[in-house]
């Protein structure tokens, strides 16, 4: 998946109010772009970090950047927009480019299930209805390995024991976490940070619901699906 717009670097200068973010332009204008991440960022969000903003020149739009990429100048990337995930595993879904998930006719995003919930993914096919939840995961704390969540997450344990639920009226379900990371090979939960969601993917992956975790190309132009990662 492209960006829409190409990319320009920055620095940061503060997150704040969890959906803005103040930047210093190489020209030397500071700038408040929009932060599509509500979780905590942790590592992410320090002051002087080189960052990636895609402008933008929609009327409708109060402000004209949005916060894209960490760069850890190192050859690695970081994605923080949660949007993306969604976006990159839909055009990776209808090429049928997903080991496991590629023999499905339909893709459809955005359904209502559950409690007053929606599928990221409902995919239809020959045998029966697969529901894909996905989650963006960017916490690396140690080298090499992602975790997820990175604060409490109520909602994604939700999400689990929905999944489960799908499962037992007869469907297939799949907690899908997507590692918006280029320097982690494998993924981990962090139960430290919210025991609560551990025990929910827990008891979903007794109950049949499958785990996947994939891996991402990430690059200033775009981010791209990639193999799956193993769960440590």
């Amino acid at each position: 998946m492209r960006f829409q717009t190409d990319l320009i670097p920055a620095r940061l200068i503060r997150r704040y109010k969890r959906f803005l973010a103040d930047a210093r332009l190489e020209d030397g204008r500071e700038i408040t772009a929009h932060c599509a991440n509500p979780g905590s960022m942790m590592g992410l969000a320090d002051e002087g970090m080189k960052i990636w903003l895609e402008p933008n020149d929609d009327p409708k739009k109060k402000l004209k950047y949005g916060w894209r990429l960490v760069d850890h100048e190192n050859g690695h990337f970081t994605g923080v927009d949660t949007s993306v995930p969604n976006r990159a595993l839909k055009a990776a879904l209808e090429a049928r480019e997903i080991d496991g998930l590629g023999e499905y006719e339909v893709v459809r995003p955005e359904v209502k299930y559950g409690e007053k919930s929606r599928i990221d993914f409902l995919l239809q096919g020959s045998g029966p209805d697969t529901y894909v939840e996905v989650k963006s995961v960017t916490l690396c704390r140690e080298p090499g390995l992602a975790e997820f969540p990175d604060s409490v997450t109520k909602r994604g344990a939700k999400h689990l024991a929905e999944l489960s639920a799908m499962v037992a009226e007869g469907h297939r379900a799949v907690m899908l976490y997507l590692v918006q990371r280029t320097d982690c090979s494998e993924m981990s939960l962090a139960g430290d940070i919210d025991p609560t969601y551990a025990r929910a993917f827990t008891d979903a992956r007794a109950a049949g619901v499958e785990m996947m975790c994939l891996g991402t190309k990430i690059t200033p132009e775009g981010v791209w699906v990639e193999e799956r990662l193993g769960f440590k």
